[in-house]
């Protein structure tokens, strides 16, 4: 069977280089998790080596039916090839236990793939996985950098968020226009916020999605809350550290107008 055809409807990029293979494989601890899934394996260049470490439950997840059959007729001795949607996969119905997620991400879903990640941060303990820069330099973004932004806080408020290198682009077929990073995430010991994590997540988004405002501002435009000096109201949302964000929430809990 032939290549691939790469289709730019999937947003598909192959990585050609297997040193880099290699290198993005050998991140993953192994430690912490019953299962290692891989969305979008294409013609399974990190597959291969994934395939080597004698996982205990390691299996793939591909949209593309071309792929699929490529892994077929080329990695005999890959059986766990789950065909479907990795944004559609009920995480819960197909892994009872702790499991890491690899691949090498479509630029066009990467943000929709980590925020389901954090909807099963009950589960996910580790995530190794290849971006566009841009979004991997912004997920590591300490505060108070011009990157540091919603993924930035909501990711690192569960994970610690490590940025391992750059890929450039001709280590891919067809070549990006943009150059790709690798990211590794590991979950921390944060069970639950101290704070309503729901209101944590609205609080998060309405800020830097007013990120030119000062907080004091943001906040009142976002809720209803009583004129009681809000601490830090002169403050920019990307000058804020999780543990602010998590204050800020209680303050807005403490202070939301009641209706009567």
């Amino acid at each position: 069977m032939a290549r691939v055809k790469p289709k730019k409807s999937l947003g598909q990029h192959f990585l050609n280089d297997r040193k880099i293979a290699r290198e993005i494989t050998g991140i993953l601890s192994g430690e912490g998790y019953d299962s290692v899934l891989e969305i979008g394996p294409g013609m399974g260049i990190l597959t291969k080596d994934l395939i080597k470490k004698d996982l205990h439950d390691f299996r793939v997840i591909e949209i593309d039916n071309e792929s699929v059959n490529y892994l077929r007729s080329h990695l005999p001795e890959l059986k766990n090839i789950i065909k479907g949607d990795f944004l559609k996969m009920d995480i819960d119905v197909f892994f009872s236990g702790k499991l890491a997620i690899i691949g090498n991400f479509p630029y066009n879903i990467s943000t929709q793939i980590l925020f389901k990640v954090l909807k099963h941060r009950d589960k996910v303990m580790e995530v190794c996985c290849m971006l566009q820069k841009e979004v991997a330099k912004r997920i590591c973004s300490p505060p108070g950098s011009r990157t540091y932004g919603i993924l930035s806080v909501l990711l690192q408020a569960y994970y610690s968020a490590h940025y391992m290198f750059t890929v450039p682009p001709g280590a891919f077929s067809p070549v990006p226009r943009v150059e790709s990073g690798v990211v590794h995430l590991v979950r921390n010991k944060v069970e639950i916020l101290d704070c309503d994590e729901d209101l944590f997540s609205r609080v998060v988004k309405s800020c830097f999605n007013q990120r030119r405002k000062i907080l004091r501002n943001s906040v009142k435009a976002a809720f209803d809350v009583k004129d009681n000096g809000l601490p830090g109201g002169q403050l920019r949302p990307e000058e804020l550290s999780v543990e602010q964000f998590i204050h800020l929430t209680n303050w807005i809990t403490a202070n939301t107008q009641k209706s009567e």
